[in-house]
This record gives structure tokens, sequence and C-alpha cells, in this order.
């Protein structure tokens, strides 16, 4: 019976442990930036600190985004603010919580004629006081809101998400995992292999 496998495991298991965390944040940017949608939007990710909570999303105007009136498509708005604050509480309430967009809304407040940002920050005190709230086991919602502006600081619209927390023990969705997290961890197996 080979060894490889046990070794593989092990080795698997310290690369997660030293690498990913350095690298999580630079996949995670350079796989949403080349994720099909986000490149037909034009939606691009600037900056990304898991760590600090904190998320830059752009989106220029283009033909492919522009609306029947030629301003930015709302759909591509919502879009550009969807995913993070999800992708960032997974990361800083950690395996032992699950996380769920529960509702959305968006509301218009003017025109996109240009480039717009949105700025996604999860305040600093916010992991204690949602694991203060759940710990004992009861759900936990949590909102959150973003601005997009143009490239004058215009608020053009606000998005406000309602986030779905719960301790994974007390869940009904205890095998929810980051797909993000194992598509990384696939491809170290790869290259792995090929170092072994």
């Amino acid at each position: 019976m080979s060894l490889l496998p046990t070794n593989f495991e092990t080795l698997k298991r310290r690369a997660k442990q030293s690498i990913m965390p350095l690298l999580t944040p630079h996949l995670l940017k350079l796989r949403i930036n080349t994720y099909a949608p986000y490149v037909g939007a034009g939606i691009r990710i600037d900056h990304l600190n898991l760590d600090q909570g904190l998320c830059v999303v752009s989106m220029g105007l283009n033909t492919l985004n522009k609306n029947i009136v030629g301003t930015q498509f709302g759909g591509s708005l919502y879009s550009m603010v969807d995913p993070f604050y999800m992708i960032m509480l997974m990361h800083q309430l950690g395996s032992s919580y699950v996380v769920w967009d529960k509702s959305s809304y968006i509301e218009f407040i003017a025109p996109g004629n240009s480039k717009v940002t949105a700025r996604l920050k999860i305040p600093s005190n916010e992991i204690t006081t949602i694991q203060e709230l759940a710990k004992e086991g009861e759900p936990v919602f949590r909102e959150y809101q973003a601005d997009i502006v143009d490239d004058q600081q215009k608020v053009i619209a606000t998005v406000t998400k309602t986030l779905y927390i719960r301790l994974r023990k007390y869940s009904k969705s205890k095998d929810q995992n980051s797909r993000i997290e194992i598509s990384m961890v696939r491809g170290l197996r790869a290259i792995f292999k090929t170092v072994l």
C-alpha cells in the first residue's frame, strides 16, 4: 500500500494552514475578476482585504452594461455588490458558522453615467457582536448597506442586504462550504501531484 495518500493529506493540510491565508485574497480576487458574468458586465474588484472586512468594487460604463437609456444597467449595479458581505463574513467567522444571503433591496437614486464604485465594509466590532448573538444557537440576521457612487462621488444607488448567520452545529445547512476554497484546494492538489 502506498504512503502517498497519507503524505498527500498531510501535505495538503500543512499547505492549507500556511499558504492559503496568504493566497486566499489574491486567488479570490483573481477568480472573481475572471468570473464570466463579472467580465461581461465590466465589474472588477479593485481592493479586497478579507481580514479587515473591506472590498472595493468598480464598474465602468460600456456597451455591454448600458441599459436602454444609456446608463448603468440596474442588474449590473446590484451584481457588483451581491456576494461580498457573505464572502467577507464567511472568512471572518470561519467554518463554525453558516452564512447565507437572506434578502436584498436596491434603491436607485440617480442615473449612472460614468464609472461607478462601491465600498463594502464590515464594521470592526461586527464579528464580536455576531458571535455574542449566535452563541445560544439561534439564527442571527444582520443588515448591511452599501452606496454605489459615480466618479464625482454622487450616490447613484444604495443596496441593503440582510444576511442569515448561525452556528453550524445548529444549522440545517451543515454542509455549506465555500466553493472558492474547495477549488483553490483542488488547484493546490494538482500542483502537489506534479511535485510528488
